[in-house]
């Protein structure tokens, strides 16, 4: 299994964790005990953050289907959800699924393999999906999406309101002329009701908090490099 060194922004993903007995297991959030779930996102624990790549020897692959039948048994993993993602109300249900990565723990020798972020680059809420559209990445002529060149900080933290941006078209809604430039932002937080303008740009470390009831617009062209709060 591919590996990355886990982020603040990775501490709700999938992670290495070892058993009893040696071998190297993955776990899911979801496989985690309301309790644990501090312990769990703790990236000083639990360092190692699975990238879904996975390589499998074929010939070890194939002696282990012909020793169970055909049928490799991973964890089971229950997720809640609701019938329609995008409405709360909808009635709730379990999704059932395993994680391909979870066959770690299978293979007698399985191993790890720590590869840079460069090899990495996860959606998998908006704030993931915003940080990619902005200039903190760029595709490649091959189409790779790899981190910008001219970026020289660490990897970027995007913290959004759930209220407000969780879902796709909330945020489409909320970033009508599309992401801000990132580049030189360190981290970038967004508490409340807040529409951004064409060709803003977000630098250093900010929070931006509307504590108004009311949405507000920041205005095209925007250079904020420091905590804004509208009351």
């Amino acid at each position: 299994m591919e590996v990355a060194d886990r982020t603040e922004a990775d501490s709700k993903g999938g992670h290495l964790a070892r058993l009893k007995n040696g071998r190297l297991t993955l776990r899911e959030i979801a496989q985690c005990p309301e309790d644990e779930v501090g312990e769990f996102q703790d990236i000083r624990v639990y360092r190692y953050f699975n990238t879904n790549t996975i390589w499998v020897n074929l010939l070890a692959l194939k002696e282990l289907l012909k020793a169970h039948r055909n049928v490799i048994h991973l964890p089971m993993i229950r997720n809640p959800k609701t019938v329609d993602p995008k409405d709360e109300s909808t009635p709730r249900v379990y999704q059932l699924e395993t994680a391909m990565g979870s066959a770690i723990s299978i293979f007698e020798g399985a191993a790890a393999v720590l590869v840079p972020r460069t090899r990495f680059a996860p959606v998998k809420n908006c704030q993931d999906l915003l940080a990619l559209w902005s200039d903190c990445y760029v595709l490649t002529d091959d189409y790779h999406i790899i981190q910008n060149p001219n970026r020289r900080l660490a990897m970027l933290e995007v913290k959004l309101d759930s209220r407000y941006y969780k879902k796709i078209d909330q945020l489409k809604a909320r970033f009508p002329q599309g992401a801000p430039s990132l580049v030189d932002c360190v981290s970038l937080e967004v508490y409340g009701d807040v529409v951004f303008g064409k060709g803003v740009a977000v630098r250093n470390k900010v929070v931006i908090a509307n504590h108004t009831g009311s949405q507000v617009t920041i205005r095209d062209g925007s250079v904020i490099e420091k905590d804004l709060v509208f009351e």
